[in-house]
């Protein structure tokens, strides 16, 4: 449980706040590279961290962001002319190239020096594999791009996917790294007979309870959840919090697959997740969840599907204004999927974390033994922001971005045996210079 106190220090990301003045120390991933599909074309509003920002494309490829008010008499630049290297104001034709310089001022006089006196708010931005990164922090020099494997692959080899939550980042970043859901809210009409026996889902539903250990990191912090798996051995869920605001789930063996889950702030009350991981052999591991009465339920990678507005991109078809498309006779049942919530795809996500309230108040729960990656989480988070407000310590991994390159996954090990320690080898997988010293199986 958090006081009203701590609650508000790690939920506001606004302009000068301290969880808002944490962020800005990260690169943020703030789109997809196909919402700016080629040169020149429309911009696209994007909000971040409560500021309204404007995102083109130039004619040479490069992507740049800047504020939406023009500096000149403050018209949004969302209706500008995406036009020769920069974004031109429809108002008195005033051009801003992706660093916000004025590179053309065509209604002051021709002899005016004025332009070069005038720069509209931009910030910098990096592309790769897909994502659109935005640095929003104070240095000149923006630390370098955090590794995560997922958004180090080739064109071809990932699959990147995301869905808008109307609630604050943070509640809906504490569902990742809440394991022990994923045998009730998900699976909970799932029988242990309807999995194969020795799978790693098996051992899931055939004990629906869990003990957790944690442990601090470089990245955040670590937990195992564990649970019995056969006489002689264990089932460990090994999950991973990266600052500030990633997850790293256990949805396959340990150290198979690299993935990652990152929960971006819109503002206080909404915010843009983003799912990446390797493509699986044979070409699996797509984006969306199986259709419901003909409605995609899952996460979108097409922004097709998005509108213009500053809340409108990539939205859920279940959401709080139709009760997340629960289906009472499906839960009466009690069958497959999403037969224990009733609810199809993502939906089951968005009804239990922004039923909380869009900023839940930490303070009216009552935790228990399954809860402690979350309470470490909460825990890092406030210390890391009050020693950045207090000290201007830099918050952990913005000048280490090797330490991003870590997995996470299940593992059945024998009775005794501290899953956290145990496994570095194979959750170190990218980096490390040994086969794993462990005998593992899954």
């Amino acid at each position: 449980m958090l006081t009203k106190e701590e609650n508000e220090l790690i939920t506001r990301v606004g302009p000068g706040t301290p969880m808002g003045n944490l962020m800005r120390q990260y690169w943020l991933p703030s789109m997809m590279s196909s919402e700016l599909p080629a040169p020149d074309c429309p911009p696209v509003r994007i909000r971040l961290l409560s500021e309204n920002l404007i995102a083109f494309r130039t004619s040479s490829g490069k992507v740049g962001v800047v504020a939406n008010s023009c500096p000149h008499r403050g018209a949004s630049l969302f209706f500008g002319r995406n036009e020769e290297e920069g974004l031109r104001c429809v108002y008195h034709g005033w051009k801003f190239d992706v660093a916000g310089n004025c590179i053309d001022m065509p209604s002051e006089p021709a002899e005016s020096n004025f332009r070069a006196k005038v720069k509209a708010k931009a910030y910098p931005t990096e592309e790769r594999s897909g994502l659109v990164w935005v640095y929003m922090g104070p240095r000149e020099v923006p630390p370098p791009l955090p590794q995560l494997e997922a958004n180090m692959l080739p064109e071809g080899e990932y699959v990147l996917g995301s869905y808008s939550s109307e609630c604050n980042w943070l509640q809906s970043l504490e569902g990742d790294y809440d394991t022990i859901h994923l045998g009730f809210l998900h699976q909970g009409s799932i029988r242990p007979e309807e999995v194969p026996e020795g799978s790693l889902e098996y051992y899931v539903l055939k004990n629906r309870w869990a003990r957790y250990v944690t442990e601090d990191t470089e990245f955040g912090c670590t937990y195992g959840c564990n649970r019995p798996a056969e006489e002689d051995s264990t089932y460990w869920r090994i999950a991973h919090f990266l600052f500030p605001f990633y997850a790293m789930i256990p949805t396959v063996t340990l150290g198979d697959r690299k993935m990652f889950i990152v929960v971006v702030p819109i503002d206080d009350e909404n915010c843009l997740r983003f799912h990446m991981s390797e493509k699986l052999p044979g070409g699996g591991g797509g984006t969306n969840w199986p259709d419901y009465n003909g409605v995609t339920t899952g996460y979108h990678s097409d922004p097709r599907h998005n509108t213009s507005d500053w809340l409108g991109r990539f939205q859920l078809a279940g959401n709080v204004r139709n009760d997340y498309l629960i289906d009472r006779e499906i839960q009466r049942a009690n069958q497959g999927g999403m037969g224990y919530s009733g609810i199809p795809g993502r939906g089951q996500d968005g009804a239990v974390t922004e039923s909380m309230g869009v900023v839940y108040q930490r303070d009216h729960e009552h935790l228990g033994v399954t809860d402690l990656g979350i309470i470490r989480m909460r825990r890092l988070l406030i210390r890391a922001t009050r020693a950045l407000e207090a000290n201007g310590t830099i918050p952990p991994g913005v000048d280490n971005p090797e330490v991003y390159k870590v997995r996470s996954g299940g593992v059945i090990l024998p009775n005794g045996v501290h899953g956290i320690q145990a496994t570095k080898d194979i959750q170190w997988r990218a980096v490390r210079e040994e086969p794993p010293k462990i005998e593992a199986r899954a």
